[in-house]
């Protein structure tokens, strides 16, 4: 995609957003309605309110920190994947450095059995909501019953006053294969080109931000066809190195499942705006496995069944924006 030409004014202020796969932030509550029996203190898992605490402090401290190198303020806007309901974020937020910082929340139960959901974390201070819904993403598995996987979250909003709207997404899994599921993700993709569609026909040139675990590369099917229909920039597309690079690992393969795209209207310098810097993999060394033959991957909640007391299987992303005073 051609990204239009402007001469660069001077940096003001700048802003990050971030996205995080929270790997399965369950409270140990158990919930009839939704598959999490594992997640409880007699579940398989063994998932007590001591370790549910203990990861929460671990994901507030690794929230606030992430962004480029010395820049010392917490995320603007964070999106989340694999959050189980709203009483998790209320207590992710009441955690320690999060608490106090200002932050809202936007999430809705998704169909997903499991009960895992995508949600928005944002500073009140910089973004305000204007309205939020959940997509839909109506596919079937191969004998034609619906995959009651996790809806996507659209939200429309002020990001210090400039228009944008965004898509979080958790698109479906691999699990029963790359190329036998390709089609449920490609599905998505086309779900969102739609959305896009329907947001041009009221506002020229659209600030649009799509991020999420997407289970698939930007190199997949899916991911050209979100770019390229979408008319987006994939800033993710040259960290992705398979053989030693990507923010999580699968039977010793990194993957990037994790991006952030964005319209070419951020790549406008004009007052009162944002523009898009850098984007990142946020790989600190507390997140990382220390030794063994998994060294420098992601220190994971669990391997399995067995508890390994990390933070995530999965590394945050981010995207830096300079705002245009």
């Amino acid at each position: 995609m051609r990204i239009p030409f402007f001469k660069k004014k001077p940096k003001k202020q700048q802003y990050t957003v971030a996205f995080y796969n929270v790997e399965n932030l369950f409270d140990p509550r158990r919930n009839s309605k939704i598959l999490d029996s594992d997640y409880t203190p007699t579940g398989i898992k063994k998932w007590t309110m001591e370790r549910y605490q203990r990861k929460l402090k671990k994901l507030a401290k690794t929230m606030v920190q992430i962004g480029a190198d010395g820049f010392p303020y917490p995320p603007a806007i964070l999106g989340l994947a694999e959050a189980e309901n709203n009483q998790v974020l209320k207590d992710l937020l009441e955690t320690e450095p999060l608490e106090g910082l200002g932050y809202g929340f936007v999430h809705f139960d998704s169909p997903d059995e499991r009960g895992i959901d995508t949600a928005l974390m944002y500073r009140k201070k910089f973004f305000k909501v204007i309205h939020a819904e959940p997509l839909a993403l109506m596919v079937d598995n191969a004998g034609g019953i619906r995959d009651t996987t996790r809806d996507i979250l659209y939200v429309k909003g002020e990001f210090n006053k400039e228009l944008i709207h965004m898509f979080i997404n958790h698109w479906p899994s691999r699990r029963e294969g790359d190329v036998a599921t390709a089609y449920k993700r490609v599905a998505a993709a086309e779900e969102i080109i739609q959305r896009i569609d329907v947001i041009k026909q009221t506002e020229q040139d659209p600030n649009i931000m799509v991020m999420g675990d997407f289970n698939d590369d930007p190199s997949s099917e899916s991911m050209q066809l979100l770019k390229n229909k979408g008319e987006l920039f994939n800033p993710m597309e040259r960290l992705h190195i398979p053989g030693s690079q990507g923010t999580s690992v699968y039977n010793m393969k990194w993957n990037l499942f994790d991006q952030i795209l964005v319209s070419s209207s951020f790549f406008n310098f004009e007052k009162g705006t944002h523009s898009f810097d850098e984007a990142a993999i946020f790989k600190h060394k507390s997140l990382m496995e220390k030794k063994g033959k998994y060294k420098g991957t992601p220190y994971r909640t669990f391997v399995a069944h067995k508890y390994m007391g990390g933070y995530s299987d999965h590394f945050p992303v981010y995207a830096m924006f300079s705002y245009n005073s």
